[in-house]
């Protein structure tokens, strides 16, 4: 099902349809082994910020996905944790999701803590990280660096209509968050971007040629294809089974 997981960043920037599917951080080994089975899944999904959480559960769900050579994205708890991205990623996930961003200081802080020297400031340690057999220090920071994805979650009007803006150089897409923002549209009556598909299609456009994705929680396969023709890459579905 899997082609090794070292080629996703890479699909991002190519342009490339990515699927995945959620699953909580205390999925056992046999559930999850059922859940991939329903579909060719290119990552897996895990909340921290919706769902009770603990470092070591984290730590044995990346071990699971690392085992069977599955990339595993991570949503942290709060926006202010941003400076903590680089200790949550030491435990195994292979990227990272920051929920409700509005602003470029906190872009800033995810892509500094996301990346190594030269890239960004990252403390370099951490048995349980993903892939460090065989690499030296600089090999292991420069192999990173190709390798894991960022994502910013844009949950509101304000963050739809700067996107652009906060998809500075080291981010790798701007995930749709479709609850808050119906809240954000309910509370902005006469803005322009009525709907979140209208915020989906403006993202969209707003990001065309900057080979930053956009990602969306479609939650049904049968969705893929109408928000693909509005131009979504990257899609995050609900188990079937």
């Amino acid at each position: 099902m899997f082609e090794n997981a070292i080629g996703l960043k890479q699909k991002y920037r190519s342009g490339a349809q990515i699927v995945g599917v959620s699953m909580p951080p205390d999925t056992t080994a046999d559930r999850f082994e059922k859940i991939l089975d329903q579909d060719d899944y290119d990552y897996v999904s895990v909340d921290s910020q919706h769902t009770p959480f603990n470092e070591e559960r984290l730590a044995a769900f990346c071990e699971i996905a690392a085992e069977r050579d599955v990339f595993v994205q991570f949503r942290i708890k709060h926006t202010r944790n941003a400076y903590l991205i680089g200790n949550y990623l030491d435990l195994g996930p292979c990227g990272v999701e920051v929920p409700q961003t509005e602003t470029d200081e906190t872009a800033k802080e995810a892509v500094d803590s996301f990346y190594y020297p030269p890239a960004g400031v990252r403390s370099l340690g951490g048995r349980y990280r993903r892939s460090t057999a065989g690499k030296s220090a600089d090999e292991y920071g420069a192999w990173w660096n190709s390798f894991g994805v960022l994502w910013l979650q844009m949950e509101s009007v304000e963050a739809i209509t700067k996107g652009h803006l906060l998809a500075r150089p080291g981010v790798d897409g701007l995930s749709i968050g479709p609850a808050d923002l119906t809240v954000s549209i309910k509370s902005h009556p006469n803005h322009w971007l009525k709907t979140v598909d209208d915020c989906i299609a403006y993202l969209c456009k707003s990001l065309e040629g900057t080979g930053v994705a956009v990602c969306h929680r479609n939650y049904k396969p049968e969705l893929r294809s109408k928000y693909a023709d509005m131009g979504v890459q990257v899609f995050l579905e609900s188990p079937q089974v």
